[in-house]
């Protein structure tokens, strides 16, 4: 299996990790804040409004990952890493926020900016969303990101496997020019909408670096839908 990273050029997946290894409370002080708000512990969320017309090309991306309705009038986009510890927290409150909140949609978008075993992860998850669709591929996010340790190809092939589907398929739907090429666009929407850091959120026109906690998302959910601002 290749597992190869999917067009990231040697510079960017650099500079790329050098910002996301910032991702904590510095953020709002190095990127600034378009709108106001805090985070679950009262610091600065970094946020910024983003171009309507590439925002509006999100849907159209191949291989996200939804959970909750079609028709929901609020989409929660998250961009991650299946390598980033923030990553692993965000997947527990993505979880909570799904079941408190049965009206919110929420998008999983793979940005594997942190390794090439990110990359590896990202393209097993995409060859489940192909064959088995977004519950699958919604487990297997939650099984992986729930787990210690580093996650690479063959750790996520094998908890894959355990959804019904033999190993051998996996892999070869994972090496496919439709994976990569989904992987490939995902990444360049990312790098497109400015989000250098993992996790990050689209909430309508925003874009929010790092992870707010549940709380934080909650407010901003809930101001999306009255006045469309991620605060009123």
């Amino acid at each position: 299996m290749s597992f190869a990273t999917p067009g990231l050029d040697r510079r960017r997946f650099l500079l790329a990790s050098a910002a996301l290894a910032s991702a904590g409370p510095v953020l709002a002080q190095d990127y600034g804040q378009a709108f106001k708000v805090d985070n679950d512990d009262g610091r600065p969320v970094a946020n910024m409004r983003l171009p309507g017309e590439i925002v509006g090309e999100i849907p159209a991306l191949r291989g996200v990952t939804y959970v909750g309705p079609a028709e929901a009038e609020t989409t929660l986009y998250e961009f991650f890493d299946y390598n980033c510890p923030y990553c692993r927290k965000a997947a527990a409150d993505m979880v909570s926020l799904s079941e408190s909140d049965p009206s919110l949609r929420i998008g999983l978008i793979n940005n594997p900016i942190l390794a090439v075993q990110s990359a590896q992860a990202a393209k097993v998850a995409l060859a489940i969303q192909r064959k088995l669709g977004s519950a699958a591929a919604w487990s297997l996010y939650r099984t992986l990101l729930g787990k210690p340790g580093k996650i690479d190809g063959p750790g996520a092939l094998k908890a894959a496997a355990k959804l019904g589907v033999p190993a051998t398929e996996i892999e070869s739907i994972a090496d496919s020019e439709e994976v990569r090429l989904a992987l490939k666009a995902q990444m360049r929407m990312a790098a497109d909408l400015g989000l250098t850091a993992t996790p990050s959120y689209v909430l309508g026109n925003t874009g929010l670096l790092g992870h707010p906690g549940p709380k934080a998302l909650a407010r901003m959910i809930a101001a999306t839908r009255r006045c469309d601002r991620i605060t009123c």
